[in-house]
């Protein structure tokens, strides 16, 4: 029979990949951690750990268990803090994963909202891209997710209910005005890493060519710097401009080209109390 401690133990160890650390973080000695690791071992039937040298690593069976422990200790969790929100909105915690734009624009008045009305409430923050965000939600690190769609990616997420939040419209921006994306066909552009500059290719290709991306970056203060010293043209999204503006760029709305911003929470409703509260304030301010 698995026992938490005994998951505890496990999640330690796997991410330490030492016995020592492990027993330190936990405040066991390094034979109760060994002790509980044997016992887990019985349990399980499978050989979970394995010498090297004077190391130690996970076998496949227990680096499968240790993402399991991960993820039930993680729901262990989360259903704690939603048993004591359930006592009221008078004390609680909610957790919320966001990207730098929405962290840096939309959630810092909710945070004053909730500070507001439900002073009780203790409020975690965590910059997370989108990918990021949803693997924490699913593993019960946090309560709220915000994420971004563009219009060609798919919302089905197993487990995830997504709630609209707003559409944030995409921007061209120059140092000087050249409204259509047709006229930079030849320009260098700024974009994000691989991931980030989905949008600015796929506008591009609609507008029937190619970006050539000479300058990668995905800080939004950077690129819009880089613009304004006319070394490219950049797309950028509205939130990003409403967060911080550079002086001599020049923005035009894309007509047809916005991503979708909602916030996850993961499992069946209802969402603890605390968790509804902070969505009802995000979505009254969005």
């Amino acid at each position: 029979m698995l026992n938490l401690t005994q998951l505890k133990v496990l999640e330690a160890v796997a991410r330490h990949g030492s016995v020592t650390e492990a027993a330190k973080e936990l405040h066991y000695s390094q034979p109760s951690v060994s002790h509980h690791l044997g016992r887990l071992e019985t349990a399980t039937g499978a050989k979970l750990l394995q010498r090297v040298g004077r190391g130690i690593r996970l076998t496949p069976e227990g680096e499968l268990l240790a993402q399991r422990a991960t993820e039930i200790l993680g729901r262990v969790n989360a259903a704690s803090v939603e048993l004591a929100a359930h006592v009221g909105l008078r004390a609680g915690r909610v957790r919320l994963a966001g990207f730098q734009t929405v962290l840096s624009t939309l959630v810092p008045r909710a945070a004053t909202e909730l500070s507001r009305t439900h002073p009780g409430i203790e409020l975690n923050l965590v910059d997370a891209h989108p990918a990021e965000g949803l693997k924490m939600l699913r593993a019960g690190h946090v309560d709220i997710a915000l994420i971004f769609r563009h219009a060609d990616t798919p919302l089905e997420e197993e487990g995830v209910r997504l709630i609209h939040l707003l559409d944030d419209p995409l921007h061209l921006v120059g140092d000087r005005p050249r409204p259509r994306l047709e006229d930079h066909r030849d320009s260098a552009w700024v974009g994000g890493c691989e991931r980030c500059r989905a949008a600015t290719v796929a506008a591009c290709e609609r507008a029937g060519f190619v970006p050539r991306i000479a300058y990668s970056c995905d800080d939004t203060v950077v690129a819009q710097s880089l613009v304004a010293a006319g070394l490219g043209v950049a797309i950028l999204n509205g939130l990003a401009l409403r967060a911080h503006r550079a002086p001599g760029i020049h923005t035009t709305q894309l007509p047809g080209n916005a991503r979708r911003i909602y916030a996850a929470t993961y499992g069946n409703p209802p969402d603890p109390p605390a968790t509804t509260a902070l969505i009802e304030i995000l979505t009254s301010l969005a």
